[in-house]
């Protein structure tokens, strides 16, 4: 954010934070193009090509001042990097349709070490068990799948810690972290 910025989120003495892989160009446009052969009800709201990506972790609200300790800990996590590929679309109950992705052993390798540091740091894990996808519209109950997924092989070589700031650009980037 610029300096002397005055938007009332950047004052928040907290952030919405979350750990994800983010795609590379060619792989971001491979999904776009596959978020656009959907046919989505009138209500649902696609996500914009720039903010597609594959959350590792859920951080949730996160104290500004622990932001710099938390990079440090992610900066250190040693892992290969992994793999996924498209498996199939879904339309979730809560009306989220995403493409399913499935990963290499390197996936969940990388999803255990980055929740051990999350752990490590008092943050709470979600209980659920990792589902690796890519949100591709929210309010899209009635939304109609195309028939077959993109052939993916996304390469993912960086984590990275990203904020959800709301608004037309609903997440910034804050650091990425190369993967071996």
């Amino acid at each position: 954010m610029p300096s002397g910025s005055t938007s009332p989120r950047a004052e928040s003495p907290t952030a919405r934070l979350f750990v994800a892989l983010w795609p590379d160009a060619g792989v971001r446009a491979a999904l776009a193009a596959y978020r656009d052969r959907w046919r989505w009800p009138q209500e649902a709201r696609p996500v914009a090509d720039e903010n597609l990506h594959a959350t590792l972790h859920f951080i949730g609200s996160f104290a500004r001042e622990r932001i710099v300790a938390l990079g440090t800990r992610l900066a250190a996590v040693r892992a290969e990097a992994p793999t996924l590929r498209s498996q199939g679309p879904e339309v979730w109950r809560s009306g989220i349709a995403v493409l399913t992705l499935q990963g290499d052993r390197h996936l969940r390798l990388l999803h255990e070490r980055v929740g051990a540091v999350l752990a490590g740091l008092g943050i709470a894990l979600d209980d659920r068990p990792f589902a690796p996808h890519v949100t591709l519209a929210r309010k899209a109950v009635r939304a109609v799948a195309p028939g077959d997924p993109p052939p993916l092989d996304w390469h993912a070589p960086a984590i990275a810690l990203v904020e959800s700031v709301g608004g037309r650009a609903p997440y910034r980037v804050l650091a990425s972290w190369p993967l071996a």
